[in-house]
This record gives C-alpha cells, sequence and structure tokens, in this order.
C-alpha cells in the first residue's frame, strides 16, 4: 500500500460515518445512501490522487462532493427530499425498551420538524448539531464568513423551533 493510500484510508476512517449520514438523512434509503457515500469516496479518491495539495480543507471538499451528489440524485429522480431515520444508528443495543421506545418517538418529531426547513436550515441543523461541527469548519464547508454561518445557524435553530410548536 502507498502512502497516498495509507493518507486517504484515514481521510475515509475520519469522514466516512458523518458523511454517512449526512447523505443518509437526505435521501431516505439506507441503500442509496451508502451507493452515495461510495461514489463521495471514490470522488474523493481521484481528486486526493491528483490534487492533494490543492485540497485544502478535506472536509469541506467531501460534504461538498456529498452535497453535489444528493442535488444529482434528486435532479434525476424528480423527487423531494425526505429525512428518515430508519437504520440510522442512532438506538444504543444496551438501551431498555423504554429508552429506545422514547428515544425513536423523539428522533420522529425532530425528523419530522427537519423535514419541513429548507435545505440550507436542515443542513446547517446536521452539521452542527449531528456532526457537532464547529462555526469555522462549516464555514469553510459552504464558503461563506463564520458570522454568516453564525447568523443562519441562529436562523435555522428558530425555524425548527417554530416548526417544533
Amino acid at each position: 500500500m502507498s502512502q497516498l493510500q495509507k493518507q486517504f484510508g484515514e481521510i475515509y476512517d475520519k469522514y466516512i460515518e458523518k458523511i454517512y449520514r449526512f447523505v443518509f438523512l437526505k435521501v431516505n434509503s439506507q441503500e442509496i445512501a451508502e451507493d452515495l457515500t461510495s461514489e463521495v469516496f471514490t470522488r474523493g479518491w481521484e481528486s486526493f490522487k491528483k490534487n492533494k495539495c490543492d485540497i485544502k480543507n478535506l472536509q469541506a471538499f467531501l460534504y461538498q462532493i456529498a452535497r453535489n451528489l444528493v442535488v444529482d440524485h434528486y435532479r434525476q429522480k424528480g423527487q423531494a427530499q425526505l429525512v428518515s431515520t430508519d437504520a440510522l444508528p442512532l438506538i444504543d443495543s444496551s438501551m431498555g425498551l423504554e429508552e429506545k421506545s422514547m428515544l425513536k418517538s423523539d428522533v420522529n418529531n425532530v425528523k419530522a420538524a427537519l423535514a419541513n426547513l429548507n435545505d440550507d436550515y436542515r443542513e446547517i441543523i446536521i452539521w452542527y448539531y449531528l456532526d457537532e461541527l464547529s462555526a469555522p469548519e462549516i464555514a469553510k464547508i459552504l464558503g461563506k464568513s463564520e458570522e454568516a454561518v453564525r447568523v443562519q445557524i441562529h436562523r435555522a435553530i428558530n425555524a425548527l423551533r417554530g416548526v417544533i410548536k
């Protein structure tokens, strides 16, 4: 295995779960999410081999590939974007039945609320709260200023609150 392959393998290990979760929450299908996530890393690898020095922020680069693939997927299918939690690894097998039930109910409420937000707000909430990215990291992904991202986070939370009430 070459040094380049090893480096990309480490990148894959670091970002696979986040990219998969992001894609899964946008496409509503485990199979499609797996396919698109695989394509994200295939395209990422091809670019990494050619332009390693030109990629300034690998996380932002991978998320941008994922965003573009999701948009392409819906453009081809002509479908509205839905959010699902089926098969999303949120529920721990060590949880009791009551805990699982309550978590599933909470997740379904959040899922329904997220489905009613526009894509920009939904992405910000996923990145900030589920993927635990900082505002500066999100700013790099979106190519916006940190201040603009902080405002967007605030607006997304307010929109989510409005949907939940």
